[in-house]
């Protein structure tokens, strides 16, 4: 195991935090946490990415997690970052192409020098959570929906549930996301995400599916007990703590070395 040093950033839609990892993944320090700044593009994020690693001890490697689709460390398409205000608010159109096909991994690697590695992050926060053993899927409850997908410890190729219908014309961020949780109450809601289980387990048949994000906590415990023996609730510094072996992770999947960035 590599006993490298781990910047590991998670940005959300309301917040981005940041501490640094050992290599076990866990935190030599104490997160730090800004509000996500709107309207936010690229270089506003780069820049709050930059704040944050300057409160922080010094670092080898970096981790960054972000919504989206994340590929080879280049955003194809981000739902929160193209708004005014943040989630849910209104889409400023000239912030769609400067996002759109951003290098991600390399205006972060150019800005604070070390070897970068950008992913979704849901992604990340599996990397945290995962065995290593048989079809693992984690799911992250908060903002929206997030999804990634481990077979053997493998990162699978990303697809972006979120954005897909689930019922009366709603995406799945729209059905779970934390705005519904408030407007319907935890009850209700946690219903809702059973539901959506019960959708997803026939179409990926994990062997073990993970819930993390902010609002797993959430769920009711009359509904955790009719989730199943293979759903597991994961702790929400998940997406921090899996910073450090995302890179190990990348490795066992398509044969990296850190040193080259990851993210490609």
């Amino acid at each position: 195991m590599s006993n490298q040093l781990t910047l590991a950033v998670d940005c959300g839609g309301g917040g981005i935090k940041a501490s640094v990892l050992d290599a076990h993944g866990m935190m030599v320090t104490p997160a730090v946490r800004t509000p996500s700044p709107y309207p936010l593009p690229p270089e506003l994020l780069v820049e709050t990415i930059k704040y944050l690693a300057s409160q922080l001890p010094d670092f080898d490697r970096i981790t960054v997690g972000m919504p989206g689709m994340i590929r080879h460390g280049v955003v194809v398409a981000t739902p929160h970052y193209i708004t005014k205000d943040g989630p849910r608010s209104k889409v400023l159109p000239e912030l769609v192409p400067q996002w759109q096909l951003f290098d991600m991994r390399k205006a972060v690697q150019d800005a604070l020098g070390k070897p970068t590695l950008v992913l979704n992050d849901a992604e990340v926060a599996g990397a945290g959570a995962v065995t290593g053993t048989g079809l693992e899927m984690i799911i992250t409850l908060g903002t929206g929906l997030g999804n990634a997908v481990f077979d053997g410890g493998c990162l699978a190729p990303h697809v972006e549930i979120s954005q897909g219908p689930v019922r009366w014309g709603l995406t799945y961020d729209d059905y779970v996301g934390e705005h519904e949780r408030l407007r319907l109450g935890d009850a209700h809601w946690s219903r809702r995400i059973r539901r959506v289980i019960a959708g997803l387990r026939p179409m990926y048949m994990w062997d073990r599916l993970y819930l993390g994000g902010g609002n797993s906590a959430r769920i009711t415990p009359s509904i955790r007990a009719k989730l199943g023996d293979d759903v597991v609730i994961v702790p929400n510094d998940a997406g921090i703590r899996g910073g450090a072996r995302a890179w190990e992770l990348e490795i066992l999947g398509r044969g990296q070395q850190p040193s080259k960035g990851m993210g490609m």
